[in-house]
């Protein structure tokens, strides 16, 4: 790995477990300054406590619930308030969600945390960011996107279908990002099948992640730190990744013009307009 890191910082979505807090401790070992956002007050100090302990320094800690556009407003002004400058953020917060549901702002709960609110989120640094790294998931292939019906998954509801389609959103995302902000390289990856809280209320799951061959947080971090890392120039921009190889994802996750489609209807659905402004 050609290690670019120095006294960068790092904006982690999702920090408090998995393979967020995972490649937090990671970057922070290297010399990275590492910012941890979390929804859990307890559990986000919790990550700190082990970013700190990994590294010696304690990292700087960011509530924020993403099921709430509100709250990613307010996570942006304080960001932009704190960092002049943001040379890496990881867009890796999200959730399978194991029932419907409509958050307060109207939409389908996964494809909100998943997809718009880490839309919201880069559209309101843009200019701060100096790379972009998106969690995606081999599981875009379950999904059915549509961009005029962000909320088709409430019907006849499906977890993993819903999951699916918003990871579909991530990969369309990057790959968009990486058209309209030339000065942001961006990528998307799959890190594997994780052990991680993933949908740990279902007990299929719970059985799942304990009989199946199923990788460390660690182990599925390690691609999101490698993207971190690596100079942009041996990087496909726009491009999707898994165990640190460009990979081709689902034919429909690579339409150019699903992705601006999506890009139109994001920005609308919260409130920014297709520049980012």
């Amino acid at each position: 790995m050609e290690d670019l890191t120095g006294r960068r910082t790092v904006v982690v979505t999702g920090a408090s477990s998995g393979i967020g807090l995972a490649a937090a401790v990671d970057l922070a070992r290297r010399g990275d300054r590492v910012v941890l956002v979390g929804r859990d007050p307890a559990r986000l100090q919790s990550a700190g406590d082990r970013v700190r302990e990994a590294s010696g320094e304690r990292p700087e800690l960011f509530r924020a619930d993403f099921a709430v556009l509100d709250d990613v407003r307010g996570l942006a002004e304080r960001l932009r308030a704190a960092y002049d400058r943001i040379d890496v953020l990881v867009n890796n917060a999200g959730a399978i969600v194991l029932r419907p549901v409509t958050t307060v702002d109207g939409f389908e709960l996964s494809m909100q945390a998943n997809h718009l609110a880490p839309f919201l989120l880069s559209n309101l640094l843009r200019d701060r960011v100096g790379r972009m790294v998106v969690t995606a998931s081999g599981a875009h292939r379950s999904g059915a996107l549509d961009p005029d019906d962000l909320n088709a998954s409430l019907r006849g509801y499906r977890p993993m279908r819903a999951y699916g389609t918003s990871k579909q959103a991530n990969i369309l995302f990057t790959a968009e990002a990486a058209r309209r902000w030339p000065e942001v390289p961006a990528y998307s990856f799959h890190p594997g099948v994780v052990r991680t809280r993933f949908g740990a209320d279902s007990r299929l799951v719970a059985l799942g992640m304990r009989v199946l061959p199923f990788r460390s947080p660690e182990r599925g971090a390690e691609t999101l730190v490698w993207l971190a890392n690596q100079d942009p120039a041996r990087l496909v921009d726009g491009g999707y990744y898994f165990d640190r190889r460009p990979r081709r994802p689902l034919r429909k996750a690579t339409d150019p013009r699903l992705a601006a489609r999506l890009w139109a209807a994001s920005a609308k659905a919260v409130g920014v307009g297709e520049d980012g402004a």
